[in-house]
């Protein structure tokens, strides 16, 4: 990615911009069967962006129909490893081309700041293609430790249709964590994007058709979740789907799997992650730099975000007064404005909820929340209260003070969640047991981080379900085992049974 440009040549981008306002199936655009629509808005500015297809089961089964037409006829699952990953380089090459045009339509769609599209979620989402692209041709079968007499092939096949459901905190990247190790794999896609976020999805299924992509193997359809998001799930001609979004909606698709064809489900879903600071934590300033970016990054809305400080008592007021200063290093304001570090919250409707908790009485630094912008927000609370318990999903820290390892470790537990986690010690040892105590999918050591493309990520207790994204792993979600039985004995042998 090239240099930032001005928020004025951003703003000039933005202008320009045809954006796409119809579902994505079969290989071109359609308007929803019912002919109905819906305003997707630009949180900073309450206006609206574009009029979108709302589509309902009709558009869910045509779409279905088309993807099983595709997957069954072989133009793409059965197309050589290689050469699916040559289109998928294409699709890469293309994004890249129009990096500017996506990172300001996904500015303008969820409220996030150009900085952060510009330098997280466009060069991520791309080097995530990438990465499963050359991965292709690169995985193996296996052959078991069979007898003499027989030789039992363990080979990977293709699911077949699956269905993708977006959450709106990371439309580009989290499209490209699901459709690629899917589209790696040769099945066919219906993504179900967010409704607040559905205008990036549509643009690169649009790239992907021109990259070579197969018609019906990538297809997106547009929303509500009890309009879309159900029949996907409900559909018996769908062999699998993997959600990422909040735990109570994750729920659901449990049981929309149960009422119809016990398709596969993955699901990742919500955290309330911990960031454990000990007494014997090094270097302060740094430490503090790594709780801000955890809890203020993407303005909170992060399922992986660090919004509990579990924090050491004889440390406590000197960490707050650096992380302090560090937070005020995150301006607010318009997303177009590259030197913003903190953009709008997705809709008026998760606004609400976030400022729901800002309880003056706990405010350490900010609590302010207007016009669809949250500031960076420090609370100071006890165990028991909601701003400890629930997941905000917004820029706001939680912190709580201990004054053990083991009341740390504790703490950090207490929760229906186990999606991320961090422990910030100078004793190696104390890390690694931390880190095997903790119950969460992912912990990282004196910083804040998620791993990367190599690692996989998702989630215990209530935050994962049935597999993981990222790494090799995520492969498995969209691949089925099948064992090939071959025996070897001559024809003239005594069969054995």
């Amino acid at each position: 990615m090239s240099d930032l440009l001005t928020t004025e040549e951003y703003k000039a981008i933005a202008a320009d911009l045809m954006l796409p306002n119809q579902a994505f199936v079969d290989g071109s655009f359609r308007p929803a069967k019912s002919g109905n629509i819906f305003e997707t808005l630009n949180p900073a500015t309450g206006e609206t962006l574009t009029q979108i297809s709302a589509c309902n089961a009709d558009d869910v089964d045509f779409a279905v129909e088309k993807a099983r037409d595709a997957f069954e006829d072989g133009r793409w699952s059965r197309l050589h490893p290689s050469e699916r990953k040559e289109v998928l380089i294409r699709l890469v090459k293309l994004m890249k081309r129009n990096a500017r045009e996506l990172a300001v339509m996904e500015s303008l769609d969820s409220g996030k700041t150009v900085y952060d599209c510009e330098t997280v979620d466009i060069p991520e989402t791309l080097h995530c293609l990438t990465w499963h692209a050359e991965l292709i041709d690169k995985i193996y079968d296996q052959v078991s430790p069979a007898s003499d007499d027989h030789i039992a092939m363990v080979v990977r096949e293709p699911v077949g249709v699956v269905g993708l459901v977006l959450p709106w905190n990371f439309p580009l990247l989290m499209l490209a964590w699901k459709i690629g190790p899917a589209l790696a794999a040769g099945c066919s896609v219906v993504v179900k994007p967010a409704e607040e976020t559905s205008l990036t999805a549509l643009r690169v299924a649009e790239l992907a058709m021109e990259a070579g992509v197969p018609a019906g193997v990538f297809n997106v359809v547009t929303g509500s979740g009890a309009e879309v998001g159900e029949p996907l799930g409900r559909h018996m001609d769908v062999d699998m789907v993997s959600f990422t979004g909040s735990t109570a909606t994750g729920r659901r698709f449990l049981d929309y799997a149960g009422a119809s064809n016990l398709k596969e489900v993955t699901l990742e879903m919500g955290g309330k992650n911990p960031a454990i600071v000990l007494n014997d934590a090094e270097n302060l300033d740094r430490v503090a730099a790594h709780i801000v970016n955890g809890a203020f990054w993407n303005m909170g809305e992060n399922c992986s975000a660090s919004s509990r400080l579990i924090v050491h008592k004889d440390i406590k007021d000197a960490l707050l007064e650096r992380i302090k200063a560090h937070a005020r290093e995150w301006p607010m304001g318009d997303p177009l404005d590259p030197q913003n570090r903190v953009g709008a919250l997705v809709s008026k409707t998760h606004f609400d909820k976030v400022a729901s908790y800002l309880d003056e009485g706990l405010v350490v630094m900010g609590g302010k929340a207007q016009d669809g912008f949250v500031e960076p927000t420090i609370l100071e609370v006890t165990p028991h209260r909601k701003q400890a318990q629930e997941e905000i999903f917004g820029p706001v820290l939680s912190v709580l003070t201990v004054g053990s390892f083991e009341e740390a470790i504790a703490l950090a537990n207490d929760t229906e969640y186990g999606l991320a986690a961090s422990i910030f010690t100078a004793n190696i040892k104390r890390a690694l047991r931390g880190a095997r105590a903790l119950r969460a999918g992912t912990v990282s050591v004196n910083s804040f981080g998620e791993g990367d493309i190599s690692t996989p990520f998702g989630g215990f207790k209530q935050s994962g379900f049935g597999g993981r994204d990222n790494g090799i792993h995520a492969h498995d979600q969209y691949t089925q085992l099948k064992t090939i039985w071959v025996d070897l004995t001559d024809d003239d042998e005594e069969v054995v049974v």
